[in-house]
């Protein structure tokens, strides 16, 4: 099997440029304006995806959160009411399809539950991404499974047991596991990088990285240990209101992210030891062969 998906004209995997998502999940606060300029950005930033977030608050919400009060921009109204107003419905998706289009940039969601999955069949997704919390959710996966489409799968919260678990009922072939790790930010000692590598020797599919850190450097090195995809929180401010704003990466940063992610992607090279054509000049002048054979 090779450790390789398609998401779009993309190929995904190793020996190919790190595919770089820029979350924007729900920190749009149901503003299709904000959303609109967050997608703007994510282009001109260079990322190769945004994603959104699906749910359907019915069956998401559990019963003994709906009625909870909760400060909003909207008032002081229910968490059930909450989750409805930032959640789009078809004709906003359509016009984000629209958008991005016309932007030329690829976008696709996070589904959090089978109904929601339905919903975005209409607009050909070029995958689905599975959150963390929903990898024990085995119907789901196999729901986004029966599309046919890559799968991302995001592994935050999760044990190993867990994670074989996932795999096993729908397979490692069209899809791609992230490392994660669900704390919002989640402090950098808890970021357990190493783990990109061991879920490389264990698995046959492509391993990348989904992170909610403050900062960039962390993305960085994940992608320079093989993480062939990597997903940071997006927004137009990290003051705005919103559980996930503080966690999220402001357009400038991700402009820098990016370029350094595809300069350490340069700089990785092959492994191969060469004399490189800038290198002659300092060669024929400084160095100095003493007491060597054979070279």
């Amino acid at each position: 099997m090779t450790k390789t998906i398609q998401i779009g004209n993309r190929t995904v995997g190793e020996g190919y440029p790190t595919y770089i998502v820029a979350e924007i999940g729900i920190n749009h606060n149901g503003d299709m304006e904000v959303t609109k300029e967050l997608i703007r950005r994510a282009k001109k930033a260079g990322v190769d995806a945004i994603k959104l977030q699906k749910r359907t608050p019915e069956l998401c919400v559990p019963l003994e959160q709906r009625s909870q009060m909760r400060d909003t921009p909207w008032g002081y109204i229910t968490y059930m009411d909450y989750r409805q107003k930032v959640e789009f419905g078809k004709e906003e998706y359509e016009e984000i399809d629209r958008y991005c289009k016309q932007e030329g940039i690829n976008w696709f969601v996070s589904v959090w539950d089978e109904e929601a999955a339905d919903f975005m069949e209409q607009f050909d997704p070029v995958c689905y991404k599975a959150p963390s919390a929903s990898l024990t959710d085995l119907p789901l996966l196999r729901k986004m499974r029966a599309t046919g489409r890559p799968i991302i799968l995001s592994s935050g919260m999760s044990t190993m047991k867990e994670i074989d678990a996932a795999l096993e009922a729908i397979g490692q072939d069209n899809m791609l596991l992230c490392h994660s790790t669900s704390a919002y930010p989640c402090p950098p000692d808890e970021l357990n990088l190493r783990m990109i590598n061991t879920l490389q020797e264990k698995y046959e599919c492509p391993i990348g990285y989904s992170g909610h850190e403050v900062g960039l450097i962390t993305s960085v090195v994940a992608a320079s240990m093989g993480a062939c995809l990597v997903e940071r929180h997006y927004t137009l401010d990290r003051a705005m209101w919103g559980s996930d704003q503080s966690a999220s990466v402001e357009p400038a940063g991700f402009e820098r992210m990016v370029k350094y992610i595809r300069v350490t992607e340069k700089a990785m090279g092959d492994g191969v030891k060469r004399v490189y054509d800038s290198e002659l000049a300092g060669l024929r002048k400084l160095r100095r062969v003493r007491g060597a054979r054979d070279i």
